[in-house]
């Protein structure tokens, strides 16, 4: 059974340097007070961000294939015995109605005979005659064993007309015409679950139990796939994960189906399958909160446009600052150390690692873009050159920034399926610990992963709804170089020091004192970009207030020097 559910919530966060205060050793991951210090962001509700936990609102549910027939079971049952009819025209007005059950019965009840007409159902006179064993029916004398004989209608050979030559339109057809029409209509995919009658303009159905009388085994099979496929693909509160042959069915509730907000409309709802997609449910494309569906779509077109033009810029390597060896980044972390001259600097900005620090003042001033100025008593044309230069500029910031964090999120995940298959035993084995208490390093690498694709969305976010040189920016860009630099904190824990415990001999209370930080630090990042994507989705409300203008004035100084703002004890 699959069983992939939405994230919990989360109250507040830390700060990077609150798991460091720790005692050594510790394991200790509760919550801190709420109420202690000043939070910055309040309290709130995610999907998404969280790596691991259980939803207090389930927002989706994971179906496999048996659990999607038992729901499409359990609706044909419901309107089979509410309208008395067969379970074969129950699946096929469910299918018609999108498998509201509702919208059927309040169909049906409003005009019976023109919805049988509609959908090809038998006519309610026939229907009721059929029950009867008086008569003649179907071309047959009641008794007499010698049918009529008639002319096929396609390819005119005469054939004795039975009750399964035609489907109660009296339009016989002989079995092998049957059989060819049946069959090309499998082969054209799931129209052939609304086939009607080859005559043309005869709007009877095709019932299933005929069909698979004249069906080859494996079309039958076919026709069954489609069947119970049709539960989710006609039904808009239902989508099959996109992950590479998975067969999980994703259900919404109804209040996400409807629901649009955030910063532009269709906000969707981001899915984590246990096959590993994780994808966002009203578009399909990959999991981008806090960025909405829109906003994503104008991005990847624009991308797809214009990184073309951009491949000189954006080269898989990169010259050291220092001494000008090309570099390749093969880590997560933006962290690089040139091997020649033992350089440490910023990957995305190429500047001192030194000054990424809060000990400098710095933090991660690379996150943020600059307009350059204009010259004074320009021309019209240098004016017009100058703007072009600053979108590309721009957009190139952006997008560099997009891509290496989308580039770090892959190595992320891939590092991930790699411990899961063999090192995570490898571990154990050497620090001489079950498994099931290694939880705590591929929760840690989740995390990294998951948070990579958040901060690779906020560029597409920033892109698009900050300003220039505006509060909202300032603040911004704070928010996000403060995640940034808490992120490469876990990540460094994971490429650097999890590493010496594979390479180096180490104790267990060294190895006890490494999974006190780790587990830490993991809800210290998850609590942090918990907090910003809600916000980020909210349109950051609390811009304007007294305690976020002073911060975005720090993260600006050149605009104002007020005081420097106490942070509060979550972010100190």
């Amino acid at each position: 059974m699959s069983d992939c559910e939405d994230y919990g919530d989360s109250d507040g966060y830390d700060s990077p340097d609150a798991y460091m205060s720790q005692d050594a050793g510790t394991q200790d991951t509760d919550d801190s007070d709420p109420d202690e210090g000043e939070a910055d962001y309040g309290n709130v509700m995610l999907s998404g961000v969280e790596a691991h936990g259980g939803s207090k609102r389930e927002q989706y549910r994971c179906l496999d294939a048996e659990q999607v027939l038992e729901r499409q079971r359990e609706a044909v049952r419901g309107v089979t015995q509410v309208l008395q009819v067969t379970p074969d025209d129950a699946t096929q007005l469910l299918r018609a109605h999108k498998w509201n059950v509702n919208a059927v019965n309040d169909t049906w009840f409003g005009d019976e005979d023109a919805v049988r007409e509609k959908f090809g159902l038998e006519a309610l006179e026939s229907a009721l005659e059929s029950t009867e064993t008086n008569g003649e029916t179907n071309g047959v004398a009641n008794g007499d064993d010698d049918p009529r004989e008639v002319t096929c209608a396609v390819c005119y050979d005469e054939f004795p007309a039975t009750e399964h030559t035609h489907v109660g339109c009296e339009h016989n057809f002989c079995a092998t015409c049957w059989s060819g029409y049946l069959e090309n209509a499998v082969s054209d995919g799931p129209t052939v679950l609304d086939l009607r009658c080859p005559q043309d303009g005869c709007k009877r159905r095709v019932p299933d139990s005929m069909a698979k009388m004249y069906l080859r085994e494996e079309s039958v099979l076919k026709l069954d796939v489609f069947k119970w496929r049709s539960w989710v693909d006609d039904n808009p509160r239902v989508k099959w994960c996109t992950g590479a042959g998975c067969e999980v069915a994703v259900l919404c509730d109804d209040a996400q189906v409807s629901s649009s907000g955030g910063r532009g409309e269709g906000r969707g709802v981001d899915v984590h399958c246990d096959c590993g997609a994780s994808f966002c449910w009203s578009c399909q494309e990959d999991a981008h909160r806090p960025v909405d569906c829109d906003t994503v779509r104008k991005w990847l077109v624009k991308n797809s446009a214009e990184s073309e033009n951009l491949n000189w810029i954006l080269a898989n390597t990169k010259p050291c600052p220092a001494c000008k060896r090309p570099i390749e980044k093969s880590s997560g972390c933006m962290h690089m150390t040139c091997a020649q001259c033992k350089y440490d600097f910023c990957w995305m900005c190429s500047g001192k690692w030194s000054e990424h620090g809060e000990r400098t003042g710095g933090y991660y001033a690379c996150n943020k873009y600059s307009t350059s100025k204009e010259k004074e008593g320009a021309s019209e044309d240098e004016k017009r050159r100058l703007a072009a230069k600053q979108s590309i500029e721009r957009y190139t910031h952006y997008y560099e920034r997009w891509a290496a964090h989308g580039a770090s999120q892959t190595k992320a995940a891939k590092d991930l399926d790699e411990m899961r298959e063999a090192k995570i035993m490898r571990l154990g084995d050497l620090q001489n610990t079950p498994v099931s208490q290694l939880k705590f390093v591929l929760e840690a690498m989740e995390q990294i992963a998951e948070c990579r694709r958040v901060l690779k969305w906020t560029y597409g976010y920033g892109y698009y709804w900050m300003e220039e040189d505006s509060l909202r920016k300032n603040f911004f860009e704070y928010i996000q170089g403060d995640a940034e630099s808490t992120l490469e904190l876990l990540t460094e824990a994971v490429e650097k020091d999890l590493e010496e415990f594979f390479t180096e001999e180490k104790s267990l209370a060294e190895f006890g004192d490494f999974r006190g930080r780790l587990t830490g630090l993991t809800t210290t990042v998850k609590k942090y970009f918990t907090t910003m994507v809600t916000e980020l989705e909210a349109g950051l409300p609390g811009v304007g207030s007294e305690v976020v203008r002073a911060v975005s004035l720090a993260a600006n100084p050149a605009e104002e020097d007020p005081p420097k703002p106490r942070r509060s004890a979550r972010l100190a």
